[in-house]
């Protein structure tokens, strides 16, 4: 693991252990008994959800208590309707003096939270029952995926290569920053990582040799990826721009504190998520007005374009680092008309023509 994903770790764990110790003791045996399965960051958005729970509690159950005095014996107090008012409160919510709403992902993702802490304390018999089984996650309607189409990719390079359809001071920022911006937006284009896979690159992770490089994916294990030669002559460029930058010395140069990034901020750090985020919009915003274009959404669009080209979902979910092709299914790649027109044509029923 690069020393960028153990430094991540590191603060999602000292970020933990601040949140640990306003707990009750048993949440935080539940947050080290899920540690060998789970990552930091997954650990981290447990903690945060549980958090959030037991707020509810002492707002609403137990007025009288702090977190940390909430007992076992409390939490054997809760009914499935008290989970199921909590989970349908989260539409509208105060939590550390700020007025939040979760949509329907976000309740599921909280409810599931709730049920692997039940489960875990039900397992280990700290609890007599485990009631969040007999709450119904919330349904979630089904969302179109989000992509980009031929023509929206190509507005889009051509704003990142000529700063068309940018505002000036975009312009401005674009002129230093374009090689970069464009590697970048190829790379996600041309390979489908995570936005969290790209920050995390480092400059030896790049084999330009055999059209590969090693991304470090959720969960920490390393793969292997191959990109397209456009992507690589792309990265290259930009790469020996960097070059340039170190041996004349120049300002941005003397900027760079991490010699091992791949990408770096114009302050000379590794580029971090809300950078490239930020940039994403910016240059997708004008090829394609109507949509909201994020890194995933440049995922999904890679991901659809693979199938379209393969016809092989396990592929794609295999490329993209998905354990359940589900998943692929459902948030990336989009099957499209011809094949479902293709689907219906290959399966027609032939009938054998009869001798009478």
């Amino acid at each position: 693991m690069s020393d960028y994903f153990k430094s991540r770790d590191e603060k999602n764990l000292v970020k933990i252990n601040n949140v640990l110790s306003e707990m009750p003791e048993f949440v935080g045996q539940f947050i080290f008994g899920i540690a060998s399965q789970t990552s930091t960051l997954t650990r981290l958005n447990y903690l945060m959800d549980i958090k959030v729970f037991l707020t509810y509690l002492v707002n609403n159950k137990f007025s009288s208590k702090k977190l940390a005095d909430i007992t076992l014996s409390d939490i054997e107090k809760i009914s499935p309707h008290d989970i199921e008012f909590y989970i349908d409160g989260l539409s509208s919510y105060f939590y550390d003096g700020k007025k939040l709403s979760c949509g329907e992902k976000a309740k599921e993702r909280k409810l599931a939270s709730l049920r692997s802490f039940y489960k875990y304390l039900y397992k280990k018999e700290m609890i007599s029952s485990n009631v969040s089984l007999k709450v119904d996650m919330p349904k979630l309607h089904e969302k179109p995926i989000v992509r980009l189409e031929p023509d929206e990719v190509g507005r889009m390079l051509d704003s990142v290569e000529n700063g068309s359809n940018l505002s000036d001071r975009e312009r401005a920022y674009n002129t230093v920053t374009g090689l970069r911006d464009m590697a970048i937006i190829y790379l996600f284009l041309g390979t489908g990582i995570r936005v969290s896979e790209l920050v995390g690159l480092n400059r030896k992770d790049v084999d330009f040799d055999n059209l590969t490089f090693a991304v470090t994916r959720k969960g920490g294990n390393r793969s292997i990826l191959y990109m397209p030669l456009d992507t690589a002559d792309i990265l290259k460029k930009y790469l020996d721009w960097i070059d340039e930058q170190k041996e004349d010395n120049t300002e941005f140069a003397r900027k760079i504190s991490d010699d091992d990034a791949l990408f770096y901020s114009l302050q000379g750090t590794r580029i971090g998520v809300r950078t490239v985020e930020k940039l994403v919009k910016k240059y997708a915003s004008p090829a394609a007005p109507l949509k909201k274009i994020t890194p995933h959404k440049l995922r999904s669009t890679y991901a659809t374009n693979l199938y379209r080209q393969t016809e092989d979902i396990y592929v794609v979910a295999d490329v993209l680092g998905h354990a359940d092709v589900n998943t692929t299914k459902k948030h990336y790649a989009q099957m499209s008309e011809e094949h479902k027109k293709h689907a219906a044509e290959v399966t027609q029923i032939k009938r054998r023509d009869s001798d009478s």
